[in-house]
């Protein structure tokens, strides 16, 4: 499965645009402009699935710091900070990765 079948490719290209500055990446910010925000909880799974490369059932540090290129192949890494920020804002349970229960709330808090 791919991004694009579940977000516009066009609001895509558009959010990953909007954060290709180092030290620019917001969240929820991104979450809101790719439209995953307006996504059923079965559409913000299969999103999460896509982002969980290694299919370990989390999303790891090292995964979180290419989100960008998860949804689009020539997005950016995320810097050391945004990455951790990312991790912290998600990983409600502290164990170091974000689960699929714990990216859904990430989403919708945002």
């Amino acid at each position: 499965m791919a991004m694009t079948d579940v977000l516009s490719a066009e609001d895509i290209k558009k959010a990953v645009g909007a954060f290709s500055a180092a030290e620019s990446f917001n969240y929820k910010k991104f979450f809101e402009m790719v439209g995953l925000k307006k996504k059923s909880p079965e559409d913000v799974k299969k999103v999460f699935h896509i982002l969980d490369k290694d299919r370990s059932g989390f999303i790891e540090e090292d995964e979180l710091k290419s989100v960008l290129k998860g949804f689009m192949p020539d997005g950016r890494d995320l810097s050391d900070k945004e990455t951790k920020a990312l991790l912290a804002a998600g990983d409600k349970d502290g164990d170091g990765k974000i689960g699929a229960d714990e990216f859904a709330t990430l989403v919708a808090e945002s």
